[in-house]
């Protein structure tokens, strides 16, 4: 019973919530499940080799190539780690090459520099030179080129304006130095997925009875008659073959295609002087790319600039040490990270000349991946194939004894097989063709389209998700999320739309209206516009035309405060031209602040300061007042506070820019002391506060009141402060007013932090909004809320989110604002930043788990009614009405067709008005046993009675006994066929009283229907010699039909009948425990 169920039994009360632990337990316990059952697996993101291997082998298998197809290959697993292995070695023996020379290049005599070699071509540098120079992170044959600056001379590049980026120079640089792509190892063609479905056991025994059968039967009746029983046979296994390659083919083209758009990453580089996104496969080299903390180093290059810049470079190292990269060591690697900082690189290799790409090139990326509820459904299969195998071992073994003892009569009465008078020939004939119905009831027992209907219907669903603007990188999570119980969401982009502009300033000690109208305060605006230009990650692009638009570049906040900048009069590149960078301090969310120190023209040291306003505000000891006098803050702090307030309170994202001046003598000299230095952050100036608007996105609130209804709780976490939270999360309908806004429904991320896990767990399912969160704080609620029980999906779009998008069950990232760190760690990239998609994803989850369900409904009442009428039918007559062919057509529309038509139905907002799926949950619920066993009931019973009693019934008595026992075999073989069409109807809605609702909207389900039907009518009314079938008149066909409608106000009885909301395992659990319980009592006393 736990195998059809998809769990096991639990044998305690006190365990019924597996997923929940004890509160200390740490979440990535949670993972395991339970051990005792291979097939439960909670959660394959992070599961064991051993762990996946085990279930595996538990399988009952009748076709493992196909079965295993898009499960994680666990041997090309192993073969690509070795070949990760070789590459970093080679890296590793690189860096150590590199040191080794570095030791020893003081005592050395300056090489002769070589000449650069021409290549005949439109540069004076090949690319054999510059792989050498990055591969081998030649630093001295850098120098020998004149270092980055004679390197872009030679690219013919500018450091400060890139590439001119028209089509002909992008084309002589790809023709030059190749392209930023490597060669994809060739997918496979259609022809290995025939050979794949040929591998099946079943169906290989039946192509060689079907061989057998053929021979014989030319044999004994001639080639004009002979071949059709064995002829047949092997047709019906073909359309099989055939039907199931396409089906499967089809997949791996939607799975080819997704992979191909995770692969496709857009990144910035500075083309003719401005910055443009572009594919990473459009990077050429001589391209200047700007890399900012969380980015992939998109190709091979060297260090223009960069400021505390730190690489992850354990992607090709398998060392997880971070480097710090400066014109000491300025060579960067493709393929990895940026931990920290900023800079801006010049591209010497791209694509199949970098290490990344040769990596790329040799492993083959796609190795599959299984999902929890595709194991749970090979613990399905298996317990219906043990059941399956036994019956159809009963049948061959009553079959052939009836046979060999002479029980089995020809339609005239005679005995089939007599002992000494019956030819071997005709023995082994008669034998063949009672193993071929037994192998046959196998093929239709053992549910192989079972775990791969999962595989169908999460490919339509990702396929269709792109659609809806989310790209799924894992398969598991499209599932999961259809048991996601809360949502851990950013404020800014995903409630918000990301369009911030400053609306409110406060400088000079009061509230300036306009915002920008500073031109009576000269030093101050002289000041802000420095710190503008300067204390920024954006860019502004001034186009030759003085009276076409500027084009403004960077995070949303940046373009805000730039746009604020350029109306307070900032010319970007003139005020950048200004003054020098010494040192940078790049944006942290921990600390919520970045700064800049600045050499000006007259040798002055400024440090500029930006960053959260109560944070920045703290630091600040004076402010420039409206007279460019500096003042000491005294209480003025009270009036910047209440104005801090009164901005977050109006939902406004506030942000203080502030400076100081520093002595000269007291900055680092040394590029090492320099790079380490913590910028001064006390005694400062406050320039100015500004209050940024980022409305809230339209239909948001409506999606947080579906999600509500659903039984998802949205949580905010934001780095913004509490009150601004506050406001955006009562505008979203997160809280339902300003009363609810107490703790712990809200709190701040330095008062979660300080708890310890047993208090943090007691609160984290009343928290609603957490404001000043940092990325670890968003990790901690994870893992409590994980630890309650919780199935959490969590958005994040900082490379710091990366633990808890990790941590998460499904971690959603940002698709535009996202980093590739961010990215890389997630399960679903949501590609438009929007809440709604997320909730989009949360009905595709829900509809994943739901569409099969209908299949297993479909597919179990099928199975249930065949084996049963041929069971009985053997046993009591030692004649089956369902022959090899006709078993071999109801199996192609119960797998294949019926996979196709119940796994793509498209989600509907009935999805919403029930709970979250929890992952414990049976598969087969009380709803389904209720109505399969129904129409099973049904089926089996009229079949039968027409089986035993048909030729009465239909008026048959008269006719000749081997006509009339043709006749009453097809209506129920055809009686048999349409009761699963109209079936599949029924299937659709299992728990709702209107089934075609929304039928005429699936194409894809009529038209399956619609094929069935009709190859149905010519296989009975057309293809009676293969079918062993015969033509049947309008009087049987509408019986037949009658016999099929019945199922439909059946199925809206049985749904009249209620069902008890305990599972049927649980029951049945209760009672095995309870009855040990009476029974330890007895035996006390």
């Amino acid at each position: 019973m736990s195998f059809l169920n998809g769990s096991s039994p639990r044998r305690h009360a006190a365990e019924s919530d597996i997923e929940a632990g004890p509160s200390a337990r740490r979440s990535a316990d949670l993972d395991d499940g339970d051990f005792s059952d291979p097939f439960d697996i909670a959660r394959t993101k992070n599961a064991s080799i051993e762990r996946l291997r085990r279930w595996r082998q538990a399988a009952l298998v009748l076709n493992a190539s196909r079965r295993f197809r898009y499960t994680l290959d666990l041997k090309k697993e192993e073969e690509k780690k070795q070949i990760l292995r070789k590459i970093r070695a080679h890296a590793q023996a690189i860096r150590a090459a590199y040191l080794f020379k570095a030791a020893g290049g003081e005592s050395r005599s300056e090489p002769i520099k070589p000449i650069p070699i021409p290549t005949g071509g439109e540069f004076p540098i090949g690319q054999e030179q510059l792989a050498s120079i990055s591969r081998e992170h030649d630093t001295a044959a850098l120098q020998q080129y004149g270092g980055v600056v004679g390197l872009s001379d030679l690219l013919k590049t500018n450091l400060e304006k890139g590439v001119h980026g028209d089509d002909a120079d992008l084309l002589k640089r790809k023709n030059a130095f190749g392209s930023n792509n490597y060669p994809r190892k060739k997918g496979r063609g259609f022809l290995m997925f025939m050979w794949d479905a040929c591998k099946d056991l079943t169906l290989v025994i039946l192509m060689i009875a079907a061989a057998a059968s053929l021979a014989l039967g030319i044999k004994s009746e001639g080639i004009k008659e002979g071949w059709y029983d064995g002829g047949s046979i092997a047709f019906a296994v073909i359309l099989v073959i055939v039907v199931t390659a396409i089906s499967d083919y089809k997949q791996s083209l939607q799975f080819r295609d997704l992979n191909e758009e995770k692969r496709n990453i857009h990144l910035e580089v500075i083309r003719g002087g401005r910055r443009v996104e572009i594919s990473i496969y459009d990077i050429v080299v001589g391209d200047v790319i700007p890399l900012n903390i969380g980015n992939q180093v998109p190709a091979d290059g060297i260090l223009i600039t960069g400021h505390s810049l730190a690489i992850d470079e354990s992607s090709m190292t398998g060392e997880s040490k971070i480097v710090h990269k400066d014109s000491k060591d300025p060579f960067l690697m493709s393929g990895c990270k940026v931990a920290d900082g900023s800079g801006i690189m010049l591209v010497t290799g791209v694509g199949i000349n970098t290490e990344w790409g040769l990596l790329m090139a040799s492993i083959s990326e796609d190795t599959g991946e299984e999902t929890p509820l595709q194991v749970r459904l090979n613990g399905v299969a298996t317990f219906i194939g043990i059941v399956g195998l036994s019956v159809a071992v009963v049948v061959l073994i009553v079959l052939l004894a009836r046979y060999f003892s002479g029980h089995t009569k020809n339609s005239d009465g005679s005995a089939q097989f007599t002992a000494g008078k019956t030819k071997v020939g005709d023995a082994i004939d008669g034998a063949i063709k009672i193993v071929t119905v037994a192998v046959t009831i196998v093929v239709v027992a053992v549910p192989e389209g079972l775990p791969l209907a999962v595989t169908l219907t999460l490919a339509y669903s990702m396929r269709k998700m792109m659609a809806d603007k989310a790209l799924v990188r894992r398969l598991s999570a499209c599932e999961t999320m259809g048991s996601a119980t809360t949502i851990c969401s950013d404020k800014t982009g995903t409630l918000t739309m990301n369009q911030m502009t400053v609306v409110e300033a406060y400088a000079g000690g009061m509230k300036i209206h306009p915002p920008h109208k500073l031109e009576s305060y000269p030093l101050l605006r002289s000041l802000l516009i420095e710190g503008v230009a300067q204390n920024t990650n954006g860019s502004v692009y001034a186009p030759e035309d003085a009276n076409d638009v500027k084009e403004v570049s960077g995070s949303p906040t940046e373009k805000a405060i730039l746009h604020w900048g350029l109306k307070l009069g900032m010319d970007f590149t003139a005020a950048r031209s200004e003054s020098s960078i010494i040192h940078v301090f790049p944006f942290n969310s921990e600390k919520k602040r970045g700064g800049v120190a600045l050499q000006t023209s007259d040798s002055d040291i400024h440090i500029h300061w930006k960053g959260a306003a109560e944070i920045v505000l703290a630091c600040c000891t004076g402010y420039i007042d409206a007279n460019d006098q500096l003042v000491e803050m005294d209480e003025k702090m009270t009036f910047f506070r209440k104005a801090i307030e009164d901005m977050a309170a109006d939902s406004l994202r506030c942000v203080a820019i502030a400076y100081r001046s520093y002595e000269k003598e007291k900055v680092p000299t040394n590029e090492d002391l320099l790079a380490h230095w913590s910028l001064p952050e006390d005694d400062l100036i406050l320039l100015a506060i500004v209050g940024l608007k980022d409305p809230c996105r339209d239909g948001v609130k409506d999606a947080v009141q579906l999600c509500q209804k659903a039984g998802v709780k949205v949580r905010m976490v934001t780095g913004d402060n509490v009150k601004t939270a506050k406001a955006i999360a009562v505008e979203c309908g997160i809280l339902g007013s300003y009363a609810d806004a107490t703790e712990p429904n809200i709190i701040e991320g330095k008062t979660f932090r300080g708890l310890s896990d047993a208090q943090r767990d007691e609160i984290a399912d009343m928290i609603s909004v957490m404001g000043r969160s940092s990325p670890n704080d968003k990790l901690l609620l994870v893992q409590s809320l994980r630890r309650k029980g919780h199935v959490v999906a969590v958005t994040g779009d900082g490379t710091n989110d990366a633990p808890a998008l990790h941590e998460a069950d499904i971690g959603l990232a940002m698709g535009i604002q996202g980093t590739e760190v961010a990215k890389e760690s997630s399960d679903i990239i949501i590609l438009d930043d929007n809440f709604s998609s997320v909730v989009k994803v949360v009905r595709w989850g829900r509809s994943v788990y739901a569409n099969i369900q209908k299949f297993i409904q479909f597919q179990l009442t099928v199975n249930v009614a065949a084996l049963v009428i041929n069971v009985v039918a053997a046993v009591s007559s030692g004649d089956v009405p369902l022959n090899a062919v006709q078993l071999l057509w109801v199996n192609l529309i119960m797998d294949t067709l019926g996979a196709l038509a119940l796994a793509t139905e498209p989600p509907t907002d009935h999805l919403m008005d029930r709970p979250p799926v929890g992952r414990r949950e049976p598969l087969i619920t009380n709803i389904m046993w209720r109505n399969l066993l129904i129409q099973a009931m049904y089926q089996v019973s009229v079949l039968l009675v027409l089986n035993f009693r048909g030729r009465s019934i239909l008026g048959l008595s008269h006719d000749k006994n081997d006509h009339a026992i043709k006749v009453k075999n097809t209506l129920i073989f055809n009686a048999f066929v349409l009761c699963q069409i109209f079936n599949e109807f029924n299937a659709r809605k299992p728990d709702e009283y209107n089934i075609f609702k929304g039928v005429t909207k699936n194409y894809l389900f009529m038209g399956i229907i619609g094929l069935t039907v009709v190859l149905q009518i010519v296989i009975v009314e057309f293809l009676g010699k293969f079918t062993s079938t015969v033509r049947l008149n309008w009087k049987q066909w509408l019986i037949c039909v009658v016999i099929g409608i019945i199922s439909w106000p059946l199925a809206v009885i049985g749904k009249l009948i209620p069902v008890p909301t305990t599972p049927i395992k649980n029951v049945f659990t209760k009672c095995g425990t309870s009855g040990s319980g009476r029974k330890e009592r007895e035996e006390s006393q």
